[in-house]
Formats: C-alpha cells, structure tokens, sequence
C-alpha cells in the first residue's frame, strides 16, 4: 500500500512471489526505485499488526551500514542507500528473512488530546460523511473522537501522520475533486483513515473539522509534531451544524 509518499516510475521489482512464508502470509513485494532506492511492501490489506512489523523492519534496517535513510509508510518501508546496491537481490532477501521471523515491534508513543472545531466552514464534508455513513453529524462527530488513534507513518506532507484506528462506520472515500486550499489544521477522513491537514494546500479527505494544532514547524527540532506509535485523541471544543 503506497500512499502517493513515493515517486515509484522508475520501479522494477526483484522480489515477489504468492508463496506463504513462515508467518502465514503472501509474501512481500520488494521493489528497486531508481538505483538507490529500494521499496518494501506488506502483503495484504492493512493491519496494525503488519504495521508493528514494518516498525521491526526499520530498527532492523538501522543498523545497516549501507542505508543512508529510511522512510516508513503505511505498511510499506523505502531504503534509500548510500550507494547503488551491487547486489540487490541480496539486500532483498534479508529484507524478507526479517519480516518472516522479527516479532512485531510495539512503539509506546506520547497521548496528545486535541480539540476539534467540528463542522463549519472548516468542516465542511461533515454532511457527506454523515451522508455517506446513513448517519446524522452529530453520530459522525460522536464516533470520530470517541476512538484513539495510533500514528502509523508521517508523510504525503511534512508532519502529516497516518491515523489508524478510524471506526468503520464512518470510514468514507476521498472527494473525486479535491478542495484546492485546505487550511492546515483541518481535520480529515480519507477511506479508512483519518488525519489532520499537517500543510496549507490541495487536498482530497473530507474536512469534518478544524484544530489550532501546528502539526509541523521548520524552526522545531524535530519539525515535525507527531512520531510514529504517538496516539490521538480527540476531543470537541465547539460544534456548528
């Protein structure tokens, strides 16, 4: 599952079989970006316990001498090396050992409570959520932050976290044409996901609210508010319908 965080047009994959390995599942694709890039996917569809193991993957790949970066995502994990790999299949292979036999690593992440403008101006897909759930705004704002939330992967834009943890019911697809000047600060549900707009901009998740939270600044270290394994909860400070 790559969630437009990586350029993948110059894309050949070197691993990739429908083999079940030892943890009982389809293996991985493991692919070559570029020529210093190397991208692995989970199989499947999305779990936090897929998620847990790309967090193992990461503290594994830290200790590798020839990676210069990585970047997680949402059950996917980039390897950006130093230099062009000589032997990549190799480097694959490892990959795979690893995600076949590292237990899931558990990230005990900071709780931030955030409060949330519901509706509004600044939210104002709350009606189609609730449309496209068959519920009233007042269920959707209910269900929204009455769930916690885990930070999966920071990416699309700097600072933006991945929510999981959003409840089926209100789980509702992106907008077919996107606002083009969301604040930051909105909050969002897109698919099965939720988040909140880290960067003024394009977007297409559904705002359903707005917070005063500044999810990324240039000037902090780290610049970015959130980190993988932090939790959410929400909170309403106002709601207008």
């Amino acid at each position: 599952m790559n969630d437009g965080m990586t350029d993948t047009s110059e894309r050949s994959i070197i691993l990739s079989d429908q083999k079940s390995g030892p943890a009982g599942d389809q293996a991985p694709v493991i692919s070559m970006i570029g020529t210093k890039a190397m991208l692995f996917e989970a199989p499947g569809a999305f779990t936090m316990a897929h998620q847990r193991r790309i967090w193992a993957l990461i503290e594994a790949a830290e200790s590798r001498s020839d990676v210069q970066e990585l970047i997680p995502g949402v059950t996917n994990l980039m390897l950006v090396f130093k230099m062009p790999p000589k032997d990549p299949e190799q480097i694959a292979a490892w990959l795979r050992h690893a995600w076949d036999t590292l237990p899931e690593r558990h990230i005990k992440g900071r709780l931030f409570e955030i409060g949330v403008q519901y509706g509004g101006g600044l939210g104002e897909d709350l009606q189609r959520v609730a449309d496209h759930a068959g519920l009233t705004p007042e269920e959707v704002i209910s269900i929204h932050h009455g769930n916690e939330y885990t930070v999966c992967a920071i990416g699309s834009a700097p600072g933006f976290g991945y929510l999981h943890g959003l409840d089926p019911r209100i789980a509702t697809p992106r907008k077919s044409v996107p606002s083009l000047h969301m604040l930051a600060g909105t909050v969002t549900i897109g698919g099965m996901q939720a988040g909140i707009s880290a960067l003024t901009g394009p977007n297409g998740w559904n705002s359903i609210g707005f917070t005063e939270i500044t999810l990324f600044d240039p000037m902090k270290e780290p610049p970015a508010l959130f980190a993988i394994g932090d939790r959410i909860r929400f909170y309403p400070e106002s709601i207008v319908l």
